[in-house]
Order: C-alpha cells, then sequence, then structure tokens
C-alpha cells in the first residue's frame, strides 16, 4: 500500500486528538518454533505448559560474606526474538519514557507504531529501527492483524480513546497493554474486558507502581506486619498544569481530572500495598473560581477510604499545586513510605522506629529499576507463558467503580458504602515472575 494511501483520513483522527492538545517478533520460547509462538498472539493455541525459564550465567563472587549479595545475572532473550509491541499514540509519555524502556527490556521489543503524524511516525521508526511496515495511522490501524511482528499493542492515548483502541486491537488479534486510567468509566472498562476475553486476548492496565521494586518492599513490610498492624495510609500526588487547552483539562478527552489522573496513584497504590478494597469512602472536590484550567475538569480533590481490618487512607491531589508525591504508612511501631513516591524515577523509602527507648531514622537502600521496562517485560512474559497479567483490566475496572464512588461523594456531600471484599488482591494475577 502507498503511504498515500496509509494516511488517508488521517486529518480527521489528527483533528480530534489535536484539537485538545498535542499529545499521544515474535517471541521465541524455549525449544519452540517462531512460529508457535505467533500463532498463540494472534489466535493460535495456548502454550502454558512452557515455562520461561533459563539458567543464570554463574558469576564468582566478588565481596565478603558481610556486603549485600548482588544476585544472579539478568536473563533476557535476544533482542529479535523478544516479544513485538506496537506502541499507539506518541506523545510525551510515550516518547520520552515507554519508548526509551524497550532498550532496557529484557524480553520485549518495538515493533510498530501509530500515530495521526505521518511526519513523526517515520521519525520515531527511523530512530528506533521500526521497519515501514510497522508504520500505522488511526485509519488503518486495524491492518496490524497482518503484522505477525506485533503481539501487544500498548495504548498511550487520551483516555476517551483507550475502549476504543482495546477493543479494536483485540478484535486484530492482539493482547493489549493499555495506560492508566483505564477509560473514562466503568461502563468502558466492561466492555474493555468484554472484548478482551471474546478474542481469548490478554489484557493488562499499566500500574508500573506495583512492579516497582520500592514500592514492593513497603508492601512487604505492611504484610509481614514486621512493625505492628498498620493503622492509617496518607498519600498526595499533585502537579500544576499548564496549557488550558491540552487534552488532560478536556473533560471529553480525560474523562475527569487530577483524580484519575494523578489522584488514582494514591488509590491504587493503598489498594496494592494493603490487598484490600475500601467498603466506604468520602470525597471533597474544591475548583479555584476562574481559573481556566478548570472550566470541565477538577482541580483538588481529598478523600478518605476505610478497609474492612480497619485501616484508614487519607489522600490529596490537585492540578495547581508545586509537584508534590508521597505516601506514609503509619503502623503499631514504626511509620514508613516513599519520598518520592509514584515519580518515573528518584524513588525513596523513609523509615522511622523505637528500639531500646531509642528512635532510629532510615533510607533504606532498595534500589531503582526501570519501571516501564519491568511492566514491558512482565507483559512479555504472560504473553510467552499464558499467564494473567498482575494488574489485569479487572484491576482498572475496580479502580474506576470507586472513583466513580468518589465523586458521588463530593457531589453529596456523604460517605458511599462500597461491597464489602474480603479477599486479598482480589482483582489481581499471579505475583510477576521476576517480583522481588
Amino acid at each position: 500500500m502507498a503511504m498515500n494511501d496509509q494516511w488517508r483520513g488521517e486529518m480527521s483522527r489528527r483533528g480530534f486528538v489535536t484539537m485538545a492538545g498535542q499529545g499521544i517478533m515474535a517471541a521465541s520460547l524455549l525449544g519452540e518454533s517462531i512460529r508457535a509462538v505467533n500463532a498463540q498472539a494472534v489466535g493460535g493455541a495456548a502454550s502454558g505448559d512452557v515455562a520461561l525459564s533459563r539458567k543464570p550465567i554463574a558469576l564468582p563472587p566478588l565481596e565478603a560474606k558481610t556486603e549485600r549479595d548482588p544476585g544472579p545475572a539478568p536473563l533476557s532473550y535476544p533482542p529479535d526474538k523478544r516479544v513485538g509491541f506496537a506502541v499507539v499514540g506518541l506523545g510525551n509519555l510515550a516518547l520520552q519514557q515507554i519508548i526509551p524502556a524497550f532498550g532496557e527490556s529484557k524480553y520485549a521489543r518495538l515493533t510498530a507504531v501509530v500515530s495521526g503524524s505521518p511526519d513523526k511516525a517515520r521519525e520515531v521508526a527511523g530512530q528506533h529501527g521500526v521497519p515501514e511496515r510497522g508504520i500505522y495511522s488511526y485509519e488503518n490501524y486495524d491492518t496490524i492483524r497482518d503484522n505477525p511482528d506485533v503481539q501487544v499493542i500498548y495504548i498511550v492515548l487520551p483516555n476517551s480513546m483507550h475502549m476504543e483502541y482495546t477493543v479494536r486491537g483485540a478484535e486484530a488479534g492482539k493482547h493489549i497493554l493499555c495506560e492508566k486510567p483505564m477509560a473514562t468509566s466503568p461502563d468502558e472498562c466492561e466492555k474493555m474486558i468484554a472484548a478482551c476475553k471474546k478474542a481469548n486476548r490478554k489484557l493488562m492496565i499499566a500500574y508500573r507502581i506495583q512492579y516497582e521494586p520500592n514500592n514492593r518492599y513497603i508492601r512487604e513490610l505492611i504484610r509481614s506486619q514486621k512493625y505492628g498492624a498498620v493503622k492509617l495510609i496518607e498519600g498526595v500526588n499533585g502537579q500544576a498544569q499548564g496549557d488550558p487547552s491540552q487534552w488532560r483539562l478536556k473533560k471529553a478527552l480525560a474523562g475527569g481530572g487530577s483524580l484519575p489522573d494523578v489522584g488514582l496513584y494514591c488509590l491504587n497504590t493503598t489498594r496494592f500495598l494493603t490487598g484490600e478494597e475500601p467498603v466506604e469512602v468520602f470525597g471533597t472536590i474544591f475548583n479555584t473560581p476562574g481559573d481556566p484550567r478548570f472550566r470541565e475538569v477538577e482541580d483538588n480533590v481529598t478523600f478518605q477510604m476505610r478497609f474492612p481490618t480497619g485501616v484508614l487512607s487519607n489522600n490529596a491531589t490537585s492540578y495547581s499545586f508545586h509537584e508534590g508525591r508521597r505516601y506514609r504508612v503509619y503502623a503499631e511501631r514504626a511509620w514508613y513510605g516513599l519520598d518520592p513516591a509514584f515519580s518515573y524515577e528518584g524513588l525513596r523509602p523513609e523509615l522511622s522506629y523505637a528500639e531500646d527507648d531509642k528512635e532510629f531514622r532510615q533510607t533504606p537502600q532498595v534500589g531503582q529499576k526501570n519501571q516501564f521496562a519491568l511492566e514491558l517485560d512482565h507483559m512479555a512474559q504472560c504473553v510467552i507463558n499464558d499467564h494473567t497479567p498482575f494488574t489485569p483490566g479487572e484491576e482498572g475496572l475496580q479502580d474506576h467503580r470507586i472513583m466513580a464512588a468518589i465523586y458521588e461523594s463530593a457531589r453529596t456531600g456523604k460517605p458511599v458504602q462500597l461491597p464489602v471484599q474480603t479477599k486479598r488482591d482480589a482483582f489481581r494475577g499471579p505475583e510477576p515472575m521476576d517480583a522481588k
């Protein structure tokens, strides 16, 4: 197909996104053929009995036994045998974080891009080794079904477009990794889940916090009750938005303001850390009068959550204060958390506890990993091993149900009750294979 034909009608989709602001391999199973993996990815039989397993390369110890064990050398697949991903939407997040993360991935590679701008798509493809056959517009997106080099579609579009491109991607026979928030409503989430189930495709929501080592360290402190039972969790995540015309400040594209964009981190992280689901929420919203940024979406939001074991969570989010990202867990014999938290890098644990009538303050050294590479690798491993993702569509749906209750509470000024869920990690899949 000629490039002019490929981009025919491109301006209609491109114009839709631009109106609100600028933005947006086959996998090799050991001992199996590349063709077999491609068949699995685009509708063939699953290979659930084939485990992703390679023997680490043995390295001689260099440090004394008193020092921290660096562990074995990391495992990875050869670049040409990694799971192929198409990135849909070439905005800030895709170009600054997600696409560069393929360089640190062990099991995933970039094999296609989808954009409303042909010039941008060609330039990005050229910079990252994507062949011309892997360049798509929004109009010919559905023809990606014919590309055997793509097993997973990573959707990085404005929130209101997540449902359409998830459904179309699943119908094209591809697995879906979708940015958060999952959609703009619980109803849209349910349609995305149903479409992927109907197509027998995997659906993962990109909750990078749940794969990140520092957050998993805090989760272990909570669940082991090393410092006693948790009583209260506080979370803050906010930033100052700029251009009022950007898509995040348009309700038709974003679905909401600070709550589903940055406040969601406080909500989802608390659920991840405790493994519990809230039974009651109470929310408050305030917009600065006359601020052109908040004609359509909310600015400042505070919300509280009560959990079955008695844990209380107090959270704040905003689109108009200087960037602040942290959370703190208050337990019987200590407090601990991350400051900063939720950022793409530079996360720092903090811990305070009393022992023998003395107060100790520590900054545990857990280490940093590329959060987007961790996401990519987990999704690739799920495809290779036919596993359910740790953060499937049901996890995103639950967050949207809770956010809908927070909006209702803010509207009525009353607490909103939620169904009691006694099972831990009720909406998550199996733990990531590489999690520590």
